[in-house]
Formats: C-alpha cells, sequence, structure tokens
C-alpha cells in the first residue's frame, strides 16, 4: 500500500493549495516553492509512488495528466511560448514527494537542459 504523502491530505482537503484544476482523474496545484512564473503540479487523485510503480491500469490517467498539463499551459498563459513538464523518479531522480507527480514549468525562458 502507498504511504501518506502531503499530497494525499491536499487532496482530502486537509492541508491548503493554491488549487488551479480539479476533476475526478487529477488534481493541479501551484507548487509551494515555484521555479519560474508558472509552476503547477499536476497529480493523479490516487497515490503512484513513482514511475517505477505504473501499471496498465494507469494509463488512462496518467494520459489525462498530459490533456490537463495541455489545459492548464493554456489557461496560463504559456502554451504558445512553450513549457516544460518534469517528472521525477526517485532520490537520484529528484522526487522528493513519493506520490508520482508532473511539474508543469513555464513563463520564462527555461534554457536547455542537459541530458
Amino acid at each position: 500500500m502507498a504511504q501518506e504523502t502531503i499530497f494525499s491530505k491536499i487532496l482530502r482537503k486537509e492541508i491548503p493549495a493554491d488549487i488551479v484544476y480539479e476533476d475526478d482523474r487529477v488534481t493541479a496545484f501551484r507548487d509551494i516553492h515555484p521555479k519560474a512564473p508558472t509552476h503547477v503540479l499536476i497529480i493523479p487523485n490516487y497515490n503512484i509512488p513513482t514511475a517505477n510503480d505504473v501499471s496498465e491500469k494507469d494509463e488512462a490517467v496518467l494520459g489525462h495528466l498530459f490533456i490537463v498539463a495541455a489545459k492548464i499551459a493554456q489557461a496560463e498563459g504559456i502554451a504558445e511560448d512553450g513549457y516544460r513538464l518534469i517528472v521525477n523518479c526517485n532520490k537520484f531522480g529528484g522526487q522528493e514527494v513519493f506520490h508520482l507527480h508532473m511539474h508543469l514549468i513555464g513563463g520564462k525562458p527555461l534554457g536547455m537542459m542537459v541530458v
């Protein structure tokens, strides 16, 4: 069973968050330590701890994350200039909260990533 996370508490409305989108599959809210003018986290409404834990049953909700990201980017006015979508996995990948989440980052030039 997945562990309790701060995101679980946000989903249950036990702690406040600046929610920008919510439906029956995903919730999106502003990051409390933004790295750009727009920095939104999009999460499934149930906990998948890491990308390593994704299974076929998660396929629809994970595809929905991308659809919601595009909607939010449009609403935030960053779709035309561009934005970055990031999913971190585990400690070395930079994951801090073990509830799979997508970072939607934009609103300024982000530069090239070293890969």
